[in-house]
């Protein structure tokens, strides 16, 4: 059986689907209620943050897909993962981010570096993810889309190989069922770098509807992301928009290593999603 934490998010739930479709026996595990999920899927409803309730959780897991929601200050990894241990679990895959290896500084990823910590010192077979940022990060424009066809963010600019999270749902879902990603730490990102403004392009392609791009200073952007982020969070995610290392420029290979096949483009991410922006 094969656990899912984090299961109704933009990763868990197509993970969830994915491996419902291999045949897997999957739990789906979330603090809310998981609406709809594919035939034969049990759910439990669960918080990481309840150490003691974790055994019950992963009771009967040979493998664990761990997400950590928002910054996780909360969390105690060495004891998440003991529980895991506990209770006979053999594989732990980990979905961290790739700031954990491009900013070992960040305070913002210090619980992800505990955990990442805390995984490799197990004793399990342990795979790390360390996806870029995410595709689904444009669901942020969606109201302005709708309402006023228009995308507005800061460093028009400033290119990203971001990764469409089927992706990541696709590997974690290979990681989970092989053994063979055991020791493995991959960065996965998407196939091209691409700028907010190309995203803009994107999703005007992708809706068949002009879509114009606004120009937001970075003092603006902060404004209206602190009311639904946390701001150290939201700092953390305009450094790296703002002022990205060469190594967050980088597209990586590993999605199509796992995979087989060449990591999505945001343009199909965009097709997909189209009706979310309409």
């Amino acid at each position: 059986m094969i656990v899912v934490t984090g299961a109704t998010g933009n990763v868990g739930r197509p993970l969830v689907e994915l491996l419902a479709a291999a045949g897997e026996e999957v739990t789906a595990v979330s603090r809310r209620p998981a609406g709809e999920l594919p035939a034969g899927v049990a759910h439990r409803q669960g918080d990481l943050a309840d150490v003691d309730g974790l055994k019950e959780l992963f009771e009967g897991a040979e493998a664990v897909h761990l997400l950590v929601a928002g910054l996780g200050d909360e969390l105690r990894p060495d004891e998440i993962v003991a529980a895991a241990v506990a209770v006979g679990v053999r594989r732990i895959v980990f979905q961290s981010s790739q700031l954990v290896g491009t900013r070992p500084a960040s305070a913002s990823h210090a619980i992800l570096r505990a955990f990442e910590t805390a995984v490799r010192g197990s004793g399990l077979e342990w795979t790390v993810l360390r996806p870029s940022g995410f595709a689904s990060n444009a669901y942020l424009w969606a109201e302005g889309v709708r309402s006023a066809r228009t995308v507005a963010a800061p460093f028009a600019d400033v290119a990203l190989p971001v990764v469409d999270p089927l992706d990541i749902a696709e590997v974690a879902a290979a990681a989970l069922r092989d053994p063979a990603h055991a020791g493995r730490t991959y960065v996965l990102t998407g196939p091209a770098a691409v700028s907010p403004r190309e995203q803009a392009g994107a999703l005007a392609e992708a809706l068949d509807a002009p879509v114009e791009f606004v120009a937001q200073s970075a003092d603006e952007a902060r404004a209206l992301l602190v009311r639904f982020l946390p701001a150290e969070a939201v700092d953390g995610m305009l450094a790296v928009m703002g002022d990205p290392r060469a190594e967050e420029r980088r597209v990586s290979s590993d999605v199509e290593r796992v995979l087989g096949r060449p990591a999505r483009p945001f343009s199909a991410w965009a097709r997909r999603n189209a009706p979310a922006f309409a």
